[in-house]
């Protein structure tokens, strides 16, 4: 929902009615995650999408519907399902939508800011849906008792990042979605070179906050870096034991020089981040390891090292690097092999149940 939301606020603003659905459960091999929401206006306008293209005409028509009766509708499209067939969704999955009146104006307000919320879809009755910040609620169910419950469940869900749904313990029968919108994911890219524009561009595309920094205040300049969050003009070594980092945090070192790579590494390794890269040929590896380990890492801390950074994809330019360092981060995250889809088996979508919401 977050990426539609400053467009729901452009039409609360204008005053125009819409109706919003919301993936809250898939399975299989479905396109989309929960929490992924597509929006229609009252003129036919529509945001976002709940599928990627296979079922989206089909709840299409239902907001159509919801806007018409102001009842909330909650429904399946699962592979066999007539329904599903005649929507078009062929791959194989299970997606469920609930589908509502617009949110109250408060509630998509904060969830088109940038601070973490989680939002809470009561999915029978009355559909409610309430935004809750790390310290405030926005909204209501109508009940008191009901609100404290869904404001504890949605908390403790928004700190772990997690999505899905959940049963109301003081109401029995009752269901309700919750979506976790975390702030974007740190990506650290230090030694600002052109391999490191072409990763902190698709950094920004992959929705990071992206910070680039060298020691170097020459090359570490806006006008080099124009779209970046953030450039600094630092010792990268000391700015990162400084700068605030978390497990979703991503470091990506291409200075590929011993007197800025030793120090910085050996503070990475050795933070809880999730993933920590070094680029440079398997020959200055090797030599790093060497300095790494006369600087007293262990070998667990430097089993955490991606290096040579990337996926081997054959890659020669600062773009193609930058593809295959972000492919590299993109299987870390997800559980992928890295392999061609068409040599492995199973489910193309890994299990996606508890992961952050950034759609």
């Amino acid at each position: 929902m977050r990426e539609i939301a400053a467009g729901l606020a452009a039409w609360d603003r204008a005053g125009a009615r819409y109706a919003l659905a919301t993936v809250v459960s898939v399975s299989g091999s479905a396109p989309r995650a929960p929490g992924s929401a597509m929006a229609v206006a009252e003129d036919g306008a529509a945001l976002g999408s709940v599928s990627g293209g296979c079922v989206e005409g089909a709840v299409y028509e239902l907001c159509r519907e919801v806007l018409t009766t102001g009842v909330a509708v909650r429904e399946s499209f699962g592979y066999s399902d007539d329904s599903a067939l005649a929507a078009g969704l062929p791959c194989g999955g299970t997606i469920e939508v609930f589908v509502q009146p617009q949110p109250p104006r408060h509630v998509v307000e904060a969830v088109a800011g940038s601070a973490p919320v989680a939002v809470a879809h009561l999915l029978e009755g009355s559909g409610a849906t309430i935004a809750v910040g790390p310290g405030d609620v926005r909204g209501t169910a109508g009940s008191a008792r009901i609100d404290a419950v869904v404001a504890g469940e949605a908390r403790a869900m928004l700190d772990s990042g997690a999505s899905g749904i959940r049963s109301l313990r003081c109401h029995p029968g009752t269901d309700v979605f919750i979506a976790s919108y975390a702030a974007p994911p740190r990506l650290l890219v230090f030694g600002a070179t052109d391999h490191a524009q072409a990763v902190a561009s698709i950094g920004k595309y992959l929705g990071c906050r992206v910070t680039v920094c060298d020691a170097r205040a020459v090359f570490a300049t806006t006008a080099r870096f124009p779209d970046v969050d953030e450039v600094v003009a630092a010792w990268p070594h000391r700015y990162l034991a400084s700068t605030a980092t978390d497990a979703r945090t991503l470091v990506v070192v291409l200075t590929h020089d011993p007197k800025f790579d030793v120090p910085l590494l050996e503070v990475a390794l050795r933070l809880p981040v999730a993933y920590v890269g070094a680029m440079g040929s398997r020959r200055t590896h090797d030599e790093r390891l060497d300095r790494l380990r006369e600087a007293g890492l262990t070998d667990r801390e430097l089993a955490r090292l991606h290096s040579p950074i990337g996926l081997d994809l054959g890659a020669r330019t600062p773009e193609e690097t930058a593809v295959a360092i972000a492919a590299e981060v993109v299987a870390l995250r997800r559980g992928g092999t890295g392999l061609p889809l068409r040599h492995t088996t199973g489910p193309l979508h890994h299990d996606t149940r508890t992961s952050p919401v950034t759609t």
